[in-house]
C-alpha cells in the first residue's frame, strides 16, 4: 500500500462528475487508496475551472473534510519545478504536473492517481518512473 497517495485533477474530476469515463475506475481508486489525497494548488485550480458549479461545492467538502489536502508549497519548490517543465517542454508538462512529479519525489512511498497518460513518460529523480495508477 502507498505511504501517499498523490491525486491530480483528472482523479478528482473523474470521482465527482457522474458521466465521466473514468469515474468508474476512480471510485475503484478512491476504495483502494482511501483518503487523505494529497495535491498542489495548481491541480485543485484546473478542477474547480472544469468541474459545474454544483460539482465544486463537491469538491469545496473534500477539502473541508480533509480528504483533498493541498500539501505542496510552490515558493519551497519553485526551482525543480521549473527545470521538470523545462525538460519536458515538448509534451508539454503543465505546471500542475511538475508539481504532482515533484511531490511523487519528496513524499515517502507515493502513488500518483491520474488520468493523465503523460506520466508514463515523466521520471522523478531524472530515471525513476513515477509510481502511477491510470485507468486502462
Amino acid at each position: 500500500m502507498a505511504g501517499t497517495v498523490i491525486v491530480d485533477s483528472g482523479f478528482v474530476i473523474a470521482l465527482l462528475r457522474r458521466r465521466d469515463t473514468h469515474r468508474e475506475w476512480a471510485a475503484s481508486q478512491a476504495s483502494q487508496f482511501p483518503p487523505p489525497w494529497h495535491t498542489c494548488e495548481a491541480a485543485l485550480s484546473e478542477a474547480f475551472h472544469l468541474l459545474k458549479p454544483h460539482t465544486t461545492l463537491q469538491l469545496s467538502a473534500l477539502l473541508r473534510r480533509h480528504a483533498v489536502l493541498s500539501s505542496f508549497v510552490f515558493a519551497r519548490e519553485q526551482e525543480p519545478v521549473l527545470a521538470l517543465m523545462q525538460k519536458y517542454a515538448d509534451v508539454p508538462m503543465s505546471l500542475a504536473d511538475a508539481c504532482l512529479v515533484r511531490m511523487s519525489e519528496t513524499h515517502p512511498d507515493p502513488i500518483v492517481l491520474t488520468t493523465d497518460a503523460d506520466f508514463r513518460a515523466y521520471r522523478r529523480h531524472s530515471r525513476q518512473v513515477v509510481p502511477c495508477a491510470l485507468p486502462t
